[in-house]
């Protein structure tokens, strides 16, 4: 068993979820990435599992093979999501069913399955990810913010569920990143949506993991059931 504490990253092949990884594995963690493919440019430092949150076999196969491979797991980051942006309107049954299974099942696969080794740790962490699109009810998000809408409210009854366990579970909700979830989106619409931010700007993957490391900190058993918004709400 590794004497450093050992995390789990989903969706860690590209974009926040690479990032996170990367940060993570420079610290204090062993670091595991899952993701449906392996990243192009992988850290060194990180052991890349290939897995699909939507698929429950897949969540416990990598799950099992984390415990055989490390006998612990003290932090999960559920990173793994999809977004889209389209007027209710027009937007197909399938654009649901795609954001609530990775949104939101796919969160709920991923922490039920790594509980079974987080409750053995002694500080055990359940991050999971929302967004601005939430409070600001942003139009042409209504099927991406509802999953998750339904993302923070799972994370809150977990975080009470979970508490007997001595694990902590909360969320963050960046504001738009530069990632291939925004690549779509004009200038004009994130210009629209960081305008309605206090801060006026889009976050960054370091405001993401700033807020990741002070949920992680041994500091902050006490801190669960959050939702922390970045720019301001």
């Amino acid at each position: 068993m590794p004497d450093k504490p050992v995390a789990l990253v989903t969706g860690a092949s590209q974009g926040l979820g690479h990032h996170i990884a990367g940060h993570l594995s420079d610290s204090e963690y062993e670091v595991v990435g899952c993701s449906r493919s392996m990243p192009e440019h992988p850290f060194e430092a990180v052991d890349y599992l290939t897995g699909d949150v939507t698929d429950e076999a897949s969540v416990r196969s990598v799950i099992r093979t984390i415990g055989e491979r490390y006998g612990r797991l003290d932090v999960v980051i559920c990173n793994a999501g999809v977004a889209s942006m389209n007027p209710l309107l027009l937007s197909p049954r399938s654009s649901a069913s795609t954001m609530f299974e990775t949104n939101l099942i796919g969160t709920m696969l991923v922490a039920r399955e790594a509980t079974r080794l987080l409750r053995r740790s002694d500080r055990g962490r359940i991050v999971t990810m929302s967004s601005v699109a939430v409070p600001l009810m942003l139009e042409g998000e209504s099927l991406y913010s509802a999953s998750k809408a339904a993302v923070e409210q799972l994370t809150k009854v977990m975080a009470r569920e979970f508490s007997t366990f001595g694990i902590t579970c909360n969320c963050v909700g960046p504001g738009p990143i530069d990632t291939d979830l925004i690549a779509g989106v004009s200038e004009e619409k994130i210009s629209a949506l960081t305008d309605r931010l206090v801060g006026g700007k889009k976050s960054t993957f370091s405001d993401v993991t700033n807020v990741i490391d002070f949920f992680l900190s041994e500091s902050s058993r006490a801190i669960t059931g959050q939702i922390v918004y970045l720019g301001g709400v």
